[in-house]
Order: C-alpha cells, then sequence, then structure tokens
C-alpha cells in the first residue's frame, strides 16, 4: 500500500509543507536502486546535517520511500546524481491526477518526478518537461515521460457509476480495497461514498500478513502493530519494520505469498473448468440434435441454413444451424461427429478439475508444512527439495518486448504485433528515433535508435526497411515500398485502432524483403 494513489496522495500533500522554500543540498546513491536527497534552509548549505531527507529505496522487489532524521554519506562507493538540481529552491510539490506519481517542482523549471510502480518504480528528472535523466535507465519508456499528459481525469459521477461500475471509474483503489469491497454483494454509490471519505481523512495501519508486515488503509485482515495519522511516520515506520524483519520470516512470507498466488490461480482454472462443464451440460447435446435432423429430413429443404425443428425432447421447437452445401443426412453426422468431441471434451475438463484439485491439496499442505518449520536451515531444506525458490521478477528491456536487432552499431526494434506497435511507437520510441512500416499493407512497425551527432547510415536504413518489408503482408514480393521518416512525424488520434497511426511527412523507398 506505499504505493498507492490514496497514501502517495496524502504522502505528497505533507511533503509539500515540508519542502516548499528548501533548496536541495545533496543528492546521490551509494547502494543499488536507492537515493538520498538532502534539503536544507538556503544559505545553510555548509551545514553537514540537513533539515529533511528523502530516501528512495526502488528496488524490483520492493518500493519504497522513507524519511530518516540524519543520514551519513559513506566516503566511497557513493556517486553524485541529478546535479542540476543542487541549490535550486522547492518551488511546490504536486500529485498527479489518479496516477501512482508526484513531482517536486523546483524554479528554473525542473521536476523531479516520484513515479511509484511497484517494480517499475522510478525518479524521472525533466528540464522543460523534456527529460533529461532517470534513476533506473533500463526503464527506457520513461525517456517519454510528459508532464502534460500524466494526469488521468475519469467522470466519477454517480451517473457514471450506474453505467460502468465501480471497478472502471476507481482503477485507483488497488487491489486493497478491491478485496475490501469484493465480499458486497452489490455496491451501492453510498458505498463508495463512504470509502472515499476514508481514504480523503486515512488512518494508516501497520499490519503484519505471511508474516510480512504491511502498510494498509484498512483496518480488517492482518494483524495490525500500530496506527498513524502522518503518512511520513506511516511510510517511516513501515520501512524500518520490512527492513527489521529477520532474514527467516522475510524468506518465509516470500515462499508463502508465492504458493498463495498459485493457489488464487489454480482456483481459477478450476472454477473455469466448473463453468465450461456446466455449459456443456445444460446445453442441447449434439447428438440430441443430430437425432432431431434425423427425425425431420423429410422436412428440411435443401440448401437450408437455419431451419426450426420440433424439440422433442424439450417438447417445444429449436433453431439448428446446417451447411447449405451438405444434405441433411451430412449435416446429422457432422453433428453425431461433434458429439463424441464434447463427449471427450467432458472427460478432459473432468480430468482437469481433477488434477487440479489435488495439486489444489497438495498446495494446502505445502503452506501447513512451511507454517511449522522453525529454523532457516530446515526451511531452506525443505525450499530446495520442493523447488520453491522465489525469483524477483525482472524489469522489462527492449529485447524482452520486442525484436531486437544489432547491425553496424545500431539497435532496430520491431514491433510483434498490433499492441505491440503501439507500444514500441507511442511509448518507447524518442522523437528523434527513425520510423518505418512497408507502405498501405498491415505489418510490424520498425524503429532505429538514434545515436546522438550521428546521421543514419544508408545501409542501416535499408537493413531496418528489409525488415518492415519483411514483417509486413508484402513479404513475398520481389520489392516492397517502406515508409521512413523521423519519429516526431506520426502520431495517433484516439479514434484510431490497435497499430494504426498518422504519417504527416514521409519518404518511402523500394527494398527487398529480408530477415
Amino acid at each position: 500500500m506505499q504505493t498507492n494513489y490514496y497514501f502517495l496522495r496524502q504522502l505528497s500533500k505533507r511533503l509539500e509543507k515540508e519542502l516548499v522554500g528548501m533548496v536541495l543540498a545533496e543528492c546521490f546513491s551509494q547502494e543499488k536502486d536507492e537515493l538520498l536527497l538532502g534539503f536544507c534552509t538556503d544559505g545553510k548549505q555548509w551545514k553537514q546535517q540537513r533539515d529533511f531527507y528523502i530516501k528512495a529505496a526502488l528496488h524490483p522487489d520492493f518500493a519504497c520511500l522513507n524519511f530518516p532524521n540524519d543520514f551519513k554519506r559513506a566516503g566511497r562507493n557513493s556517486v553524485d546524481l541529478f546535479k542540476n538540481l543542487i541549490d535550486l529552491k522547492v518551488v511546490s510539490v504536486r500529485q498527479f491526477l489518479n496516477e501512482r506519481a508526484f513531482g517536486i517542482y523546483f524554479e528554473n523549471d525542473f521536476v523531479l518526478l516520484f513515479k511509484m510502480y511497484g517494480n517499475r518504480s522510478n525518479i524521472i528528472l525533466l528540464h522543460e518537461n523534456k527529460v533529461i535523466d532517470l534513476l533506473h535507465n533500463k526503464l527506457v519508456v520513461d525517456n517519454n515521460i510528459d508532464l502534460t499528459t500524466l494526469d488521468r481525469p475519469i467522470e466519477q459521477s454517480e451517473t457514471a457509476f450506474n453505467e460502468k461500475g465501480w471497478k472502471a471509474l476507481f482503477p485507483t483503489f488497488g487491489k486493497e480495497i478491491a478485496t475490501y469491497l469484493q465480499p458486497k454483494s452489490t455496491v451501492n454509490w453510498q458505498d463508495i461514498q463512504a470509502v472515499l471519505e476514508w481514504l480523503e481523512n486515512p488512518v494508516f495501519y501497520l499490519k503484519t500478513i505471511d508474516y510480512q508486515p504491511v502498510l494498509s488503509l484498512i483496518e480488517d485482515g492482518g494483524e495490525v502493530q500500530k496506527t498513524f495519522d502522518d503518512p511520513i511516520e506511516a511510510s517511516n515506520n513501515f520501512y524500518y519494520a520490512y527492513t527489521r524483519i529477520n532474514v527467516f520470516d522475510k524468506e518465509k512470507g516470500q515462499v508463502i505469498k508465492a504458493i498463495l498466488k498459485r493457489k488464487s490461480r489454480t482456483q481459477a482454472y478450476i472454477e473455469k473448468n466448473y463453468q465450461q462443464l456446466n455449459g456443456l451440460d445444460s446445453g442441447v447435446k449434439h447428438d440430441e440434435i443430430a437425432n432431431i435432423i434425423m427425425a425431420n429430413l423429410h422436412a428440411i429443404p435443401e440448401r437450408t441454413e437455419v431451419i426450426e425443428l420440433y424439440d422433442f425432447y424439450r417438447d417445444k421447437p429449436l433453431k439448428v444451424r446446417l451447411k447449405a452445401d451438405l444434405s441433411p443426412q451430412k449435416n446429422a453426422e457432422n453433428y453425431y461427429r461433434k458429439s463424441k468431441n464434447e463427449k471427450i471434451e467432458i472427460q478432459k475438463l473432468m480430468e482437469n478439475i481433477a488434477a487440479k484439485e489435488e495439486d489444489l491439496a497438495e498446495i494446502d499442505q505445502q503452506i501447513t508444512t512451511i507454517e511449522q518449520i522453525e529454523t532457516l536451515k530446515e526451511f531452506r531444506k525443505y525450499q530446495k527439495a520442493n523447488q520453491l525458490e522465489v525469483v524477483p521478477k525482472a524489469m522489462d528491456t527492449v529485447q524482452d518486448l520486442f525484436k531486437y536487432y544489432h547491425f553496424e552499431g545500431y539497435e532496430i526494434l520491431v514491433g510483434r504485433n498490433a499492441k505491440n506497435n503501439d507500444l514500441l511507437t507511442q511509448r518507447y520510441a524518442r522523437k528523434e528515433d527513425l520510423w518505418l512500416h512497408a507502405r498501405d499493407v498491415s505489418g510490424s512497425h520498425v524503429v532505429i535508435r538514434k545515436q546522438a551527432g550521428k546521421n543514419y547510415p544508408v545501409r542501416v536504413i535499408e537493413r531496418a526497411a528489409g525488415l518492415a518489408a519483411y514483417y509486413s503482408k508484402r513479404r513475398n514480393d520481389t520489392l516492397c515500398p517502406v515508409i521512413v521518416t523521423p519519429k516526431k512525424f506520426v502520431r495517433k488520434t484516439r479514434d484510431l485502432g490497435e497499430g494504426q497511426v498518422i504519417v504527416e511527412k514521409e519518404e518511402v523507398i523500394m527494398i527487398e524483403p529480408q530477415l
């Protein structure tokens, strides 16, 4: 919950009271994925003790802000970051609407953006709304951050609630508040208003769940250790509780959390199979339709696609779909064949359910066993024997997300499908990158990464154009026309479908499709 929108909104308000008028005296990192900012009154930069500290721990498996009273900088393994901000005064702190992100605004049009997105959290420095530095350079999509588009206005009126439901209107609730509302048979507008009222004046709960400390906006669930009214105090206590827990409890809690996720997925799979089974069982069987057709062969005209026949199983009319190019008898044979497949499908579903229910029993037994283990040595032995190691989720790189080519020192990225094309062009491609696409046919978006101070070599453009031609509907043509243009001339409007764009300025080259 330390990265929940409603918590960050309270935290950013509190930070504004602390920081406005102060200057940034130091900004450095001495641990991987961590940043320390020290603020003081203007003119007091010479003091070693700062008036206010922000420590950002943005690890792949844990993201949290805390605010130590004092911090001693190490003499070694310490590097200064975001140097442009040193000695600049804080003008304001702003939380973005319906976003887990807030910005510390400095004079001279600098902004330090805190993007608290779980394992994709980052701190981004912007000047005049242009990204100039990142804490996590691997998150290349953050180079395209635009502060003017970060706010997410959502109509959250009672009318919209009645039309769309609360999940569409309040994606910012997150898992915890959604879990709180989920058990209710119906969630009405008054329920939502009550939740919003206590989110505006929240109490913060430090709880223990599955051996792990949890910062929460809700009292229910888990063992409450402490309560707080101040978001800074709450965040500090949560951070210290998390870093103080012993290795045994930490590892144990992480494994149990992973097992519970597997249990939830298994239960969902079983439920889905039962729904399919019920659908097959409650519907009209294919062999019954075949029998009805055979009983009415004389009443079915040739080349009929849909006909209403008497269903003697249920004593009512039944609409039956037929293949017009087949005789009624051949259509009946098709339904008999489908009936055999239907029985196989039912048998397969029952086997799947049985296998997953066995998995569920094994999962429950694993949880019981782990909870009873009392030593770290015994726990690690059990963990290894049952292959229960937990690997933190890594951040996505361009190599993971797109087809990736490296040619003569240049990176070439290729979209995998329409949705992936949008991701590449709208979020990952920079304005100065070169954008390519086969002309007048569907295909992959292709991007050549710009290298500072260099023009694009002809051979590199031809290589990327060959890929654009190959990953298009013109793959088998001898020559294919390919659009080549800087990314800044490619835009997308809301009325366009996935992968569709408008190219405002283009050159076209003819190229042979090549992989």
